[in-house]
């Protein structure tokens, strides 16, 4: 089954916890992978995204020339080990502690983060890893005249 996806999606439905998902089956390295995905009903339009309404539809050059620029730099394969489930392990320690019959107080949330202008966070970024680039340094060959010279010296 694997080997006949080559190249292609499967789209499926699974019941599961008492519900029905939609999901998307495919083929990947030894076996098969199947993702959970969303009914269209449960998706809201682009259009219903107020906050893109003040985002310019063209793109400078500039703000251009600085994507292909990032992406290249930050892009790596995928690894799904590489990330956890941070609630999971938070929610763990608070079971944990609660079993070992130690107190648990909650944290005040935190205050939500200023909203910076993405293009120059990534222009910052940008200049931050260019000074941390090592400099290439460049040999100067000496000509063979000049070194035959201070051979003979």
């Amino acid at each position: 089954m694997r080997d006949g996806m080559r190249g292609k999606i499967g789209i499926g439905k699974l019941a599961l916890y008492g519900r029905e998902y939609l999901v998307a089956v495919r083929p990947f390295e030894r076996g098969i992978v199947m993702h959970t995905l969303h009914h269209a009903a449960e998706m809201r339009g682009i259009d219903a995204v107020d906050e893109l309404n003040s985002v310019p539809a063209s793109v400078k050059p500039e703000e251009m020339k600085l994507a292909r620029q990032v992406i290249p730099d930050v892009r790596a394969a995928a690894e799904p080990r590489n990330y956890k489930d941070e609630y999971r392990e938070g929610l763990q320690k608070i079971i944990d502690a609660k079993i070992a019959g130690q107190e648990v107080v909650a944290t005040s949330p935190e205050a939500p983060p200023k909203v910076v202008n993405l293009m120059d966070a990534l222009r910052k970024s940008l200049d931050t890893v260019s000074a941390g680039k090592k400099k290439t340094a460049k040999a100067v060959a000496e000509k063979p005249a000049a070194a035959a010279k201070r051979k003979r010296a």
